[in-house]
């Protein structure tokens, strides 16, 4: 986001009334901005905001410079949620994929294979490099969160364009289920309450579950069987969040702590609904789209549970 009052007029019409920044973006020339900035609006009241810090002496110990710091600074917002009283709501925009190291072919009298070859070279080495950056960035929030989650005992969200997605090892630890060394009992208990969860998968259990009741309360035939099993694939097929290319993938997501996790014992929400929205880069439309994002926008609706 580079423009944080345009936007805040723009949500604030449309009933989120508490808006909030931690940082700002940088101004090249008169309007033109470069390094765009996180920004949280909400319909229910945010009552503190703070930017998060790394832990510098943990950086350290990782193998990371002692000035290390996020490629954007990550947003946390308490927020006085309904029913579950303050929650600590986290917004990030990690590190992207694109290399880097940059060459400066302009100043360079390279042949042409050689120029390709420093271009590889720099591709090779530019892009691990972001990956180690973003794979720290979400190590570090990680920590912090727990932490937070250990001195205030509130639920946690943590949203926005991570950059990656979940399953190829860079991000997975988001996700942490297991512990070594540890009891059954403690391990489950505490994993429970400090890791999070994919706002997806707990929509799929939800569906499930729900799903489950009904075959066991209602005779069907082998027909509709296939008919429910066939509809409930289609239905469990996640929809991209960015497109490049040919390709597709997700990158944007909601990971939730056991508050929203029906299958918690205490949890008090349950995941209801799970879309994302696209129109913007299926069907766009110039007048109405051109200035639009570049991804889907992960949308998810809460149910109190009775």
């Amino acid at each position: 986001m580079f423009s944080p009052e345009s936007l805040k007029e723009l949500v604030t019409a449309q009933g989120y009334h508490y808006f909030e920044v931690v940082d700002q973006p940088e101004i090249i020339d008169d309007f033109i901005y470069k390094r765009p900035v996180v920004a949280i609006a909400s319909r229910y009241p945010i009552v503190d905001t703070q930017a998060v810090k790394p832990n510098i002496e943990l950086a350290v110990t990782l193998g990371l410079s002692e000035d290390f710091s996020f490629s954007r600074k990550i947003l946390r917002a308490t927020i006085d949620i309904p029913h579950m009283g303050h929650c600590d709501c986290y917004v990030v925009h990690f590190k992207s994929k694109r290399s880097m190291i940059e060459l400066d072919e302009k100043n360079n009298n390279w042949s042409p294979e050689k120029t390709i070859i420093e271009s590889l070279k720099a591709n090779v080495a530019g892009g691990w490099g972001s990956t180690i950056k973003r794979g720290s960035e979400a190590t570090l929030l990680m920590i912090d969160m727990i932490e937070r989650r250990e001195t205030t005992g509130h639920p946690m969200v943590l949203m926005g364009d991570f950059n990656n997605t979940l399953a190829d090892g860079v991000l997975s630890h988001l996700l942490t289920n297991t512990l070594r060394f540890v009891s059954g009992i403690d391990r489950d208990a505490y994993l429970a309450k400090y890791c999070l969860n994919d706002s997806w998968d707990l929509f799929q259990a939800a569906r499930s579950n729900e799903g489950n009741g009904v075959t066991e309360n209602y005779d069907v035939d082998e027909a509709d069987t296939a008919n429910l099993e066939a509809i409930q694939k289609i239905a469990q097929t996640r929809t991209p969040t960015h497109y490049f290319g040919a390709g597709s993938s997700v990158l944007d997501y909601i990971l939730l702590s056991c508050e929203f996790d029906a299958s918690y014992h205490d949890s008090l929400y349950q995941v209801s609904a799970y879309d994302t929205y696209d129109r913007h880069l299926i069907n766009p439309i110039f007048d109405r789209d051109g200035e639009s994002t570049d991804h889907g926008i992960v949308l998810v609706t809460f149910t109190l549970r009775s």
